[in-house]
């Protein structure tokens, strides 16, 4: 029997939606073989969670567990909007995040172990579609934290800082969660994404014909505009609009440390369904 290395546990994985121990101990009874190892898996109830797994999960919701020092954001998955509203698929995310709570895992595939795999599979074949841990962040500061969750669970932010209370923290916290800031500040912006910004606004400015003096002052006020708008100091505070973020925590002498921001199904492609197409192809289908 060859090795199992964990490349072929992740590959199996991969390919069924089942847990890592679950896919290790079907490779080792199939020898390593593992279009052997699906075929044993389908006959098994597990296998009946795994063929939903190709299925796109991108609803769902996220929360937050923790305290002013300490938090945990998570994001558990499914296909609709309705599942996620689900009482047992509600109870599943808590459990998840209890498990979290009172662990120290740092990767999901490492929490998925066990008990909450066996939970995932059992509700997967109970509701009838794919459902997901897709990530987790964890969140320590010396200073405070404020958290905010936002409708039913569709975002949810945490944010860090330093010199200030919970309340005001919590203030950011909505106002990153409706403004969806890319950094906190101007220097936090990868320097990558500056100079394609800076190549794209040259070429628009060149088009002008204007003298490479003025081309080049027209770039840097483009670019300023653009960190301004991405950054959180220098956004227009969501709950007064005449006053910047920025301005705002001076006056209280705090300081943003950073934040985190999640959106159900954020970077998650939906596949979109065409279901008059569906029926029409049905209906050929049938008369051919």
């Amino acid at each position: 029997m060859s090795a199992i290395t964990a490349a072929m546990v992740k590959d199996l994985r991969e390919r069924t939606g089942l847990g890592m121990m679950e896919c290790k101990k079907a490779l080792v009874e199939a020898g390593g073989d593992a279009d052997l190892a699906i075929e044993n898996l389908r006959k098994s109830s597990g296998m009946k969670a795994a063929k939903k797994a190709g299925r796109v999960a991108a609803e769902g919701v996220v929360l937050i567990r923790g305290d002013a020092k300490k938090a945990v954001l998570l994001e558990v998955n499914c296909e609709t909007d309705f599942v996620a509203r689900d009482e047992g698929f509600l109870a599943f995310v808590e459990q998840v995040a209890d498990t979290l709570a009172n662990s120290a895992v740092n990767d999901v595939e490492s929490l998925m172990e066990g008990e909450l795999a066996s939970a995932r599979e059992a509700l997967v074949q109970k509701i009838g579609e794919n459902i997901s841990v897709r990530r987790f962040s964890r969140i320590e500061t010396d200073g405070v934290l404020g958290s905010y969750v936002h409708g039913n669970g569709r975002i949810a932010v945490v944010v860090e800082l330093q010199g200030s209370d919970e309340e005001l923290a919590k203030d950011v916290a909505m106002h990153v969660a409706a403004v969806n800031p890319r950094v906190a500040k101007p220097e936090d912006m990868p320097q990558d994404e500056v100079a394609k910004e800076r190549e794209i606004y040259l070429a628009q400015a060149q088009e002008s014909g204007k003298p490479a003096e003025i081309v080049e002052k027209m770039v840097e006020g483009r670019v300023r505009k653009f960190l301004a708008e991405s950054s959180l100091v220098d956004q227009p505070f969501v709950k007064d609009p005449d006053q910047k973020v920025g301005k705002l925590l001076s006056a209280a002498g705090a300081d943003v440390k950073g934040f985190t921001r999640y959106e159900v199904g954020e970077g998650i492609e939906k596949k979109q369904e065409d279901f008059a197409a569906e029926v029409a192809a049905q209906v050929q289908g049938a008369q051919s």
